[in-house]
């Protein structure tokens, strides 16, 4: 039961399912609707990974429920992690406790710690709270199935019980004052806020919710003022330097508003704001803001693109397809595309396709624009390339990834190798190429069809990746560097890279990558322009973050008969 398939949800599911349990989701829309799918599938356990609401007493009173609560053992209340990552805790955690009468206070089947980092709190989430929560419900589910443990009562006497109870956090707790601020306190208020709900906060005399901070190391002025931008990024002053401010969403009570990138967002008022370029190539280390990186070592080039939420505007699409080429004339061997750490890359930049005049038209120039990435990276020559996923991908990330020649990934990254969820969109990036050139026909039909995620070791098993590590980010970067170098050293790596460039010779003759591009998008000029709305509907209610109305069959179970 959740308030909607989230990263941890997602997450669960995928580890649940591989122990062979059997699962079924339910979106927490109302009481009825959630008694009606609890009397349906009759569940011997309901896990509650993400809700916004008390689960109802005419539930918790007759199933087992387990609550996945963001804290310690003895937080209570919402905005947990926002208050850890406020007070500068220096270890947080996950507890795993029963639903009863009073919010996070029931009894305690399982719990995990974990040391705190300093980062945006949705990289916290995606990483050390989901680890955790995985950790703590696979245990308090073995728990449950001996029916013989007795789970623990919150007992503030216990030192175990670190956490307390705590109020909802407010717009007042975290707003910033510019003139006396340092930046490192401005920083750590958006990391709290980051991903929901911003940091409300005046830009150009209007209000706006601040996400995506990073620290300036060099540039400063006179605080609060906007003193530079670049790419989607606004630079603003503080008392002892400056800040990066990456996106922002309008505060509108009148309609509904979204996330933007800042310099799209506030673009009427940029025009006097100096550009400050970075260069993409620089080696020299330094604190600002950048989305696209290069970095060269011992014949290996490392594409880094950590770009917010892994979404691909049009002209990002662009620059990073730029900043290929131009790693492609590079002394280089082996080109290993990174992503970034929280998301590998989730395709297309749905937010500013709906902001867009022509949402049809920039949806085109998007879907393009990705595509010249891939074809670029299908047609490399020169190199033998890696995709690294350190964090989850999702629709044309998936298949971006696929036009490397090897695809590695953490063992803890989810992929969703799919688009219909997205108003039945067909998709695009040269997938009908890529995906069977991996994967049997079987595989590849129920990765287009049936919408669910997978684990990277199930992708592993069926050959869509190459292989998965249990690793930590740090430990995964350092196994990329090592097979990366290996193959760069490689005494048959001419043979390797002959034989690949035949390979794509081959293809092209059998059929040429324009046709299946072609293919593709007449199936997506129908979804962009056709008589048939879903897609756009979809786009709307994702960028607006509409409630659910209703649980997908191919999530509720318990609803197909």
């Amino acid at each position: 039961m959740t308030h909607s398939f989230n990263s941890l949800t997602q997450r669960l599911f995928v580890e649940l399912t591989h122990c062979g349990h059997d699962i079924t989701i339910e979106f927490d829309i109302n009481d009825a609707v959630t008694m009606q799918a609890v009397e349906l599938f009759q569940p011997e356990l309901i896990i509650a990974p993400f809700l916004k609401r008390a689960i109802p007493e005419t539930i918790w009173r007759k199933h087992t429920c387990f609550i996945v609560h963001p804290g310690i053992v003895g937080d209570r209340g919402p905005c947990a992690l926002d208050w850890a990552i406020m007070n500068n805790t220096p270890e947080w955690g996950v507890t795993v406790l029963q639903a009863n009468a009073e919010m996070d206070a029931g009894d305690i089947w399982a719990a995990e710690t974990f040391p705190m980092r300093l980062t945006k709190k949705g990289g916290l989430y995606r990483h050390e709270v989901v680890e955790a929560a995985v950790k703590a419900v696979l245990t308090a589910v073995r728990r449950f199935e001996t029916g013989k443990f007795k789970p623990q009562p919150l007992d503030y006497a216990n030192p175990a019980a670190r956490g307390r109870l705590h109020a909802l956090i407010r717009q007042t707790d975290r707003s910033i004052d510019w003139q006396h601020d340092s930046a490192q306190t401005i920083l750590k208020k958006i990391n709290a806020a980051d991903g929901f709900p911003g940091v409300l906060d005046t830009l150009y005399g209007e209000p706006y919710y601040l996400f995506d901070a990073c620290i300036e190391e060099h540039l400063s002025g006179k605080p609060g003022e906007i003193i530079a931008k670049r790419n989607n990024a606004i630079c603003r002053a503080s008392v002892d330097g400056a800040l990066w401010i990456g996106h922002v969403k309008r505060k509108n009570t009148a309609e509904s508003t979204f996330k933007l990138s800042a310099t799209l967002a506030l673009k009427d008022h940029l025009a006097d704001v100096p550009e400050i370029s970075f260069n993409s190539f620089s080696t020299k280390p330094i604190s600002t803001y950048r989305d696209i990186w290069f970095e060269q070592r011992n014949n290996v080039g490392y594409l880094h693109f950590p770009f917010y939420n892994g979404a691909m505007d049009t002209t990002q699409c662009q620059r990073l397809r730029v900043a290929y080429l131009q790693a492609t004339q590079c002394n280089v061997r082996v080109i290993v595309l990174m992503g970034g750490s929280d998301f590998w890359c989730n395709g297309i930049h749905l937010n500013h396709i709906e902001h867009a005049q022509s949402p049809a038209d920039e949806s085109w120039c998007n879907i393009n624009a990705m595509n010249d990435l891939v074809h670029a990276i299908i047609t490399t020559n020169r190199q033998l390339t890696f995709a690294a996923l350190q964090g989850n991908a999702g629709a044309g990330g998936v298949f971006l990834s696929l036009a490397t020649d090897s695809v590695y990934a953490r063992e803890s990254v989810v992929l969703n190798p799919h688009y219909k969820s997205m108003g039945n969109l067909y998709g695009s990036e040269y997938w009908t190429y890529l995906l069977p050139k991996r994967v049997s026909k079987d595989h590849a039909e129920s990765l287009a069809q049936n919408r669910l995620p997978i684990s990277a070791q199930a992708a592993c098993n069926m050959g869509l990746i190459d292989d998965c590590f249990a690793l930590d980010q740090t430990d995964f970067k350092k196994k990329i560097t090592q097979l990366a170098e290996t193959l760069a050293t490689d005494p048959n790596y001419p043979t390797l890279l002959q034989q690949k460039n035949q390979q794509r010779a081959t293809d092209e003759q059998q059929k040429p990558l324009q046709s299946y591009r072609d293919e593709e998008l007449r199936h997506m000029q129908l979804n962009f322009y056709g008589f048939d709305p879903s897609y756009h509907v979809a786009r709307y209610h994702f960028a607006h973050k509409i409630p659910h109305g209703w649980t997908p069959l191919y999530l509720a179970r318990h609803r197909r008969v």
